[in-house]
């Protein structure tokens, strides 16, 4: 995906997070000690948003079924989830 600006820094707070759309797309965003961090807002396993879910250090956990993303990577820590989410720039 081509560069897309989908906010500015001040609108990511810190520990929180924050759903934006770039392209159609979904897209959560987060700010970790000043390091922003893209993945795909839509879990991989059911389909639920994961800017509902739960911030856990570099991670997030989906309400749904608990599948846990890291937030650097998108990668699937633990739980029901298969695929990793995808993960942006």
């Amino acid at each position: 995906m081509p560069f897309v600006k989908v906010a500015v820094k001040k609108d990511v707070v810190s520990g929180r997070l924050m759903s934006v759309e770039a392209n159609g797309n979904a897209i959560l965003l987060t700010n970790l000690g000043n390091h922003y961090y893209a993945i795909w807002d839509t879990c991989t396993h059911i389909g639920c948003m994961l800017s509902d879910g739960e911030l856990t250090g570099e991670n997030v956990k989906c309400v749904c079924h608990g599948s846990i993303f890291g937030l650097k990577t998108g990668g699937v820590a633990k739980g029901s989830a298969r695929q990793p989410e995808p993960a942006y720039q």
